[in-house]
């Protein structure tokens, strides 16, 4: 054998080199990626070739779809606090409507409770009124009371009873006198119906009932008034006519002439 023959060598072949480099950039929104160090052969690495290059693009996230999400986010949580703004509007005005309708419906029942009030007011001021009418027509009616019956159209008895209670008036109210320089009312009209040959009893209460009742719109000059209830009077007159009576009223007065309204009569009776 040859001293320089060929001995096949044992080293595993080199394999091609591989000199990949990865770059990455943004280009216009785009990712771009760079892969530099393409397998060449070993030949070619030794020989100092320039590695091969390769570039990949890869879409990256808009900026523009992110400010879109952003304002998305935010046009979402502006439409939740406005529903929640309206909900709390919405509720609001239910309770004002509630309270508005529970005003109205106060204001109504008290609107209802002043005309009754006013209604039966009025209702009592006509009756008032129509009471007060009635007992001034009375009294006009006691006042004007036939002028026919007056005292100078007195006769007999009547006429002699009443002179004499003229003649006595002025004199002094002594409560038990009966006459001739005072009396008491009951005294005066004993002393009154004597002159006529009438007896009465000497208290008002027996006076009361010691004749027969008349009414006050029939009286005639002559009759016998009483104040109190038939029975219980406590004080006694005697009308004179037009509208007038004759009585020991009291220490301060003495015997006066006076209209029936100055002190309306409880009732009379007539003994003559």
């Amino acid at each position: 054998m040859s001293p320089v023959a060929h001995i096949p060598s044992h080293r595993k072949p080199r394999r091609a080199a591989s000199t990949r480099a990865l770059r990455a950039g943004v280009t216009g929104g785009f990712l771009t990626l760079a892969v530099a160090g393409a397998a060449v052969p070993a030949s070619a690495t030794e020989n100092n070739a320039a590695p091969a290059e390769s570039t990949l693009e890869m879409p990256t996230v808009s900026a523009t779809l992110a400010s879109t999400a952003a304002q998305t986010a935010d046009a979402t949580q502006q439409a939740a606090s406005d529903y929640e703004l309206q909900a709390q509007k919405d509720q609001a005005a239910a309770h004002a409507k509630i309270a508005a309708k529970k005003a109205k419906a106060e204001a109504d029942r008290k609107a209802k409770e002043a005309r009754e009030a006013a209604r039966k007011a009025a209702a009592k001021r006509a009756a008032e009124a129509k009471a007060q009418a009635a007992k001034a027509s009375r009294s006009a009616e006691r006042t004007t009371l036939s002028t026919t019956a007056s005292v100078s159209n007195a006769s007999g008895n009547a006429a002699t009873l009443i002179s004499f209670l003229k003649a006595q008036l002025g004199k002094a109210y002594v409560l038990g006198s009966s006459g001739p320089s005072s009396y008491d009312c009951s005294g005066l009209t004993q002393a009154a119906f004597k002159q006529v040959g009438v007896s009465l009893p000497r208290v008002s209460q027996d006076q009361s009932t010691a004749g027969t009742s008349v009414s006050l719109d029939s009286l005639q000059p002559g009759d016998l008034l009483y104040w109190g209830s038939a029975g219980s009077a406590y004080h006694v007159g005697v009308y004179i006519g037009g509208g007038k009576f004759i009585g020991a009223q009291n220490s301060s007065t003495g015997i006066v002439e006076r209209p029936l309204d100055y002190d309306m009569p409880t009732g009379a009776v007539r003994v003559l």
